[in-house]
């Protein structure tokens, strides 16, 4: 334990006494997200963002190849304290200046010639912008396996239910009727297109030095004689040769102040949390007590009510997609970053974009747990669907009654029928027949709608669940769409 650190004394306690576990966080707890963006990850990252640096300048002769070496030796977080770290931190603002000055005491300790070729020509954003990027790219690797998990439980329950009637709501009422099928491939589609978005990113190295400029990449290559056909030119090659070692995009610009990359990372994030969110509030929804359509496969425990098996994962997916608008609603505001580096702008993304990454990483490893072990009850949606008499099936029934007595006939007929069978007693086909009686005596088609049966069909309401089946077969074959392409009209 280093000097910084301070200990509660308790079972469990993990040394310092500022680590955040996780406790108030539950959806990211244990999950790959959380593992690649805690504290020590993103210290790796920041490591692996120098020891590259130092290859990719040996690549173009300005480091030599053993000081590399050098450098990639004792780029190692185990070797550093974190804590420690982000105390010094504060007297300069970023971690990085801290971190520097540790890796080169580091390397001087088994080469000491090599000590100054640590951290050479860059700025401290170039380590910490490239850090986040690393980071991004291996949390996505692990959100894209959720989804893609997510997205072939959902297929599977929208093609085992294309058929399975339910009562559509509409703003917390009983609609017209629909299916879990079609329910279930909206889902489906909601987790492709959020895969879609997030598999387009690319994610870039940063590297512009003091100002974006790369001008002491050119200083130092004047200096080593370094190959290449002017000093303006070996920083180009060396971004590209940067972002080659970390396997990130290689950018057109430096993009210190221009933080399209941290924007669009952000904003497909929160699309991707938001998205899993809506599975999650309509489970929260069916699984009521008073509906009981459907449940998670294992429901969580009560402190106080034994009986309880609560939604859990539902809540906590539902939970993170509430925050993660807010988050990347400060992302977004960054994009007016001033100057060359600007002072607020880019500090404050760090925390927001690490939290984003993690919201959106639990989310989709607990969506992807609770669409494989969601139970779906068929009779409960037919029980609930009967409990309105029909009445789900009224539009269908206007549509037949219109041609017979007139569209404003119609709609007077169904109002009252309507209001009969919402006080109990009656279904919506007794109450029309009633109220048809004396009127189909004296027109024929009337008559025999009534005679043949066919109005207690027009009010079945598992009769009229329109093209869902043909919907839900079209959201399964149809391949996702690219969103960085786009197609002109015809």
């Amino acid at each position: 334990m280093t000097s910084t650190e301070t200990s509660t004394g308790l079972p469990g306690d993990s040394g310092a006494s500022g680590a955040d576990l996780g406790l108030l966080s539950p959806v990211r707890v244990g999950s790959a997200a959380e593992a690649a963006t805690s504290d020590a990850a993103f210290l790796q990252a920041m490591l692996d963002a120098e020891a590259a640096l130092a290859r990719a300048q040996a690549a173009v002769g300005l480091v030599p190849a053993t000081a590399a070496e050098a450098v990639t030796a004792a780029a190692r977080a185990e070797l550093f304290g974190v804590r420690d770290l982000a105390l010094r931190a504060r007297s300069d603002g970023n971690p990085v200046i801290p971190l520097v000055a540790d890796l080169r005491a580091a390397v001087a300790r088994t080469d000491p010639g090599a000590a100054e070729y640590v951290h050479r020509g860059a700025t401290s954003q170039d380590i910490v912008d490239t850090a986040a990027m690393l980071t991004a790219r291996r949390v996505l690797a692990a959100v894209l396996a959720d989804l893609d998990a997510a997205a072939g439980a959902l297929a599977g329950l929208a093609a085992g239910h294309r058929d399975t009637v339910m009562a559509g709501r509409t703003l917390t009422q009983h609609a017209v009727p629909t299916t879990f099928g079609l329910k279930a491939a909206g889902w489906y589609t909601l987790v492709r297109e959020a895969r879609a978005r997030l598999a387009a990113l690319r994610p870039p190295a940063q590297l512009g030095g003091a100002a974006g400029t790369l001008a002491a990449f050119g200083a130092h290559a004047e200096v080593a004689g370094a190959p290449g056909p002017d000093s303006g030119g070996v920083g180009p090659r060396l971004t590209a040769a940067y972002a080659a070692e970390l396997r990130l995009a290689e950018p057109v610009l430096p993009w210190h102040t221009l933080r399209t990359p941290v924007a669009d990372l952000g904003t497909a994030l929160a699309f991707a949390v938001g998205a899993l969110g809506k599975i999650a509030a309509d489970v929260l929804v069916l699984s009521r007590t008073e509906i009981g359509e459907a449940a998670e496969g294992s429901g969580g425990g009560s402190s106080a009510m034994p009986h309880k098996s609560n939604p859990v994962r539902a809540s906590l997916v539902a939970a993170a997609a509430r925050q993660a608008p807010a988050l990347a609603a400060v992302l977004l505001g960054s994009l007016a970053a001033e100057d060359e580096r600007p002072a607020g702008a880019w500090h404050a993304e760090w925390q927001p974009l690490r939290e984003l990454l993690r919201l959106a990483g639990g989310a989709a490893r607990d969506t992807a747990e609770l669409v494989a072990g969601l139970r779906v009850f068929p009779d409960r949606m037919r029980e609930n669907l009967a409990l309105t008499g029909g009445l789900p099936a009224s539009e269908r029934v206007a549509a037949a009654l219109a041609p017979l007595v007139g569209q404003g006939r119609a709609k007077e007929l169904l109002a009252d029928a309507a209001r009969r069978t919402s006080a109990g007693g009656t279904t919506l086909a007794e109450a029309l027949e009633e109220a048809l009686a004396e009127p189909a005596r004296t027109n024929p088609p009337l008559g025999g709608l009534l005679a043949s049966g066919r109005l207690r069909e027009l009010t079945d309401p598992a009769r009229y669940t329109g093209s869902a089946g043909v919907l839900v077969d079209r959201a399964l074959s149809t391949p996702p769409q690219d969103p960085t392409t786009t197609e002109e009209p015809r």
